[in-house]
């Protein structure tokens, strides 16, 4: 149970390492016991980490109860939801890189038997499995949980309520006072976005991955359940570091499969593909792309969740949370129920005594009434997209997409455009440069896909991009082109005026040129400088890979 700790504090020779831990509380009889690291992703940059440090706190009371030697320490955090739109926003998927970096250097350094991670916001959650399946210790994630709904004028609304208020007043729908109130009104406490956003999606993926226990992706932070499965985890950690089951035991091929079913029957974000794919590489699994083509062909839309949707994740709590959901999954052998959990047990035992949905409820839809008949995140390929592209097409856009290219070479020019009349019907809205390398970081475009739903264009404006999107992002919106245009993709030789054709169906993302066009701007291209030669970015640049692998660094 010691197997790290032993060689930092046993022996006369680790007098020093024992002098420097008295100081920071341990007793005698704490260096008998396993020592585990409770990482907290606490911070007041966002509210979805405002409340972590309490989480974190109960956490450790809880290990340090049922035989352990807990250690908090801290990383970083950022806000989606306030940088969106900004070159601060470039930092966001890096972020990712740095907390999971961050969490295997504590844990490395300091010879932890064990580790409980809190996450609560969009790139610190995967950021904590990737980190656990590194280090490969015995290791339960705790989601922080969702927000509340905020309210104006009897409505539910959230974070995405506010991107799309900017671009009804911009539409002069609503007055400037009225932006305001539902600006006051949106985040009303701790917790994170509180549709099936991206760290809603990660929540319920990391659950059916087997990382954290039954139902704890559908909490509310401010909620004594909460509070219940701070102390439930801390206990199955424990039981995790007694019979040495760790984050390699639990994560592979089948499990991540059950979190990709898991994710498209929610209907959740698109950046699950790339936290999804970069948590397999991190366990050494192989995944692609095709995977989750190929998983997305047998498993239906079922939830009638934001941002396609209607209901939020607080109201999918009120009817049971997403166990029933994977019950229901289970039992349509669309799970691998043989997994190994956090618990110790199986996925098919854990859901053993979860309770069906009440028929009465209008979240989840029968599988004979889906809302799409197969998966949402779709992999469109095609000249523009060689090594694939994700599309969010939940039906409700239609199959497919004709239009005419208007292309911008950054992100805010775009979103200028849009929100100043300039982007007409039938228009496809080209961003690029913003992917992995170019941008660096891969922006998410938010603000651009909720100014044009704003506008009232949401069924005739099309976007796509090497950069990704907000899991409240929706529309004909197409992502995660690869190879990016920085390294040479073929979104780098698009044109304002060509014909671009997004087909669902056919699962193609077309430029309609001919071939010896096609050839010949190809070979005229010629690569920009690169936008940072310095700091973080530029690190990230150069190590990063493209997001058909995860945008993940490589060694």
């Amino acid at each position: 149970m010691r197997k790290y700790s032993s060689q930092i504090v046993d022996g006369k020779d680790r007098s020093p390492s024992r002098s420097m831990l008295r100081a920071v509380g341990f007793k005698d009889k704490d260096f008998k016991l396993p020592q585990i690291g409770v990482a907290s992703t606490w911070s007041m940059v966002t509210p979805c980490n405002m409340h972590i440090d309490e989480l974190a706190k109960l956490s450790a009371k809880a290990l340090d109860k049922n035989g352990g030697k807990s250690i908090i320490f801290n990383t970083i955090t950022i806000s989606d939801g306030i940088s969106m739109g900004t070159e601060g926003m470039k930092y966001s998927l890096v972020s990712r890189e740095v907390i999971a970096d961050s969490i295997e250097t504590v844990m490395g350094c300091e010879g932890l038997d064990g580790l409980i991670a809190i996450g609560g916001c969009d790139k610190n959650m995967p950021a904590c499995i990737i980190a656990m399946a590194r280090l490969n210790r015995p290791s339960v994630f705790i989601y922080g949980g969702t927000i509340l709904p905020g309210v104006h004028k009897s409505k539910k609304i959230d974070i995405v309520s506010v991107f799309e208020a900017v671009g009804k007043n911009a539409n002069n729908e609503i007055s400037n006072q009225e932006l305001t109130q539902i600006e006051k009104k949106a985040i009303p406490g701790p917790g994170s976005c509180g549709g099936m956003y991206t760290a809603n999606t990660m929540a319920c993926a990391i659950e059916a991955l087997g990382m954290s226990l039954t139902n704890s992706s559908a909490q509310a932070a401010v909620s004594s359940a909460k509070k219940i499965d701070c102390r439930e985890s801390a206990i199955a950690l424990m039981r995790c570091v007694k019979n040495d089951i760790k984050p390699k035991d639990i994560i592979n091929k089948k499990s991540i499969e059950n979190a990709i079913t898991v994710v498209m029957a929610l209907g959740g974000s698109t950046n699950a593909v790339l936290h999804i794919l970069a948590i397999a590489k991190s366990a050494g699994i192989k995944l692609s792309l095709n995977d989750f083509d190929r998983i997305g062909e047998r498993t239906p839309v079922l939830a009638d969740l934001k941002p396609s949707g209607k209901y939020s994740m607080s109201e999918l709590i009120e009817i049971g949370g997403v166990a029933p959901l994977m019950k229901l999954l289970l039992e349509k052998k669309l799970l691998h129920g043989d997994c190994i959990t956090v618990t110790g047990k199986t996925l098919k035992e854990n859901l053993r005594k979860v309770s069906h949905y009440k028929k009465s409820q209008k979240i989840i839809m029968p599988f004979n009434k889906p809302i799409k008949k197969n998966g949402h995140l779709m992999i469109l390929r095609g000249n523009l997209a060689p090594k694939g592209s994700v599309a969010k097409i939940s039906g409700k856009e239609g199959d497919k997409f004709i239009g005419i290219a208007k292309v911008y070479n950054s992100e805010e020019k775009a979103l200028d455009d849009i929100l100043n009349d300039k982007i007409k019907k039938r228009t496809v809205i080209v961003i690029r440069y913003e992917g992995p390398v170019g941008g660096p970081g891969m922006r998410e475009m938010l603000s651009p896909t909720s100014a044009v739903m704003g506008k009232g264009l949401g069924n005739d404006v099309a976007l796509i991009t090497d950069g990704r999107f907000s899991g409240g992002s929706h529309g004909f919106v197409v992502g995660h082109i690869s190879p990016e245009a920085y390294i040479g993709g073929p979104l780098a030789i698009v044109k304002n005026g060509d014909e671009i054709e997004i087909n669902s169906i056919t699962k193609k993302l077309n430029l309609k040129i001919t071939n010896a066009e096609f050839k010949k701007r190809m070979k005229s291209w010629k690569q920009p400088k690169l936008k940072r030669s310095s700091g973080v970015l530029s690190k990230y640049a150069k190590l990063v890979s493209q997001a058909d692998e995860g945008a993940i660094t490589v060694d």
